[in-house]
């Protein structure tokens, strides 16, 4: 019975030895699966960022576009308001006053010495750039 315990011992030694190798095949077939898993991982996350980042992209720069519009009105308020408080016309005064894109977008209203200018910032979809027109109101004084 004894010569029996030493042969097992005998084969289990070299077993251990083969399983602590770092060239042990079955050690690279266990990790294989798990790499596997995880293939295309970066294109995926990748796919579903890209839409994303597009959309924040796009009310970032459309929000910017409503910060430039009420910039352009409250210039084109004041330059009606000069031209009021000289005689001459605020409306057109306040058109001349922005740039070529706004036209269809402006309305210039003149109500007593009171110059109001509504803009509309330029927008890929109307129903926002409706949702963040501006206004801005300038009074004018005439010298007396």
């Amino acid at each position: 019975m004894a010569e029996v315990s030493r042969s097992l011992r005998a084969r289990d030694v070299p077993l251990r030895a083969r399983d602590a190798s770092p060239r042990a095949p079955h050690a690279a077939r266990a990790i294989r699966p798990s790499l596997r898993a995880e293939t295309g991982q970066a294109t995926v996350e990748l796919v579903a960022a890209v839409p994303a980042l597009l959309l924040a992209a796009l009310i970032s720069l459309q929000l910017l576009a409503a910060g430039y519009a009420l910039t352009l009105a409250d210039g084109a308020a004041e330059a009606g308001a000069l031209a009021l408080a000289e005689g001459g016309s605020a409306a057109k005064a306040a058109r001349d006053a922005l740039p070529g894109w706004a036209d269809g977008n402006v309305s210039v209203a003149v109500e007593g010495e009171e110059v109001i200018v509504h803009l509309r910032p330029p927008s890929p979809f109307g129903t926002i750039a409706d949702h963040l027109a501006v206004t801005s109101t300038a009074s004018a004084r005439s010298a007396e």
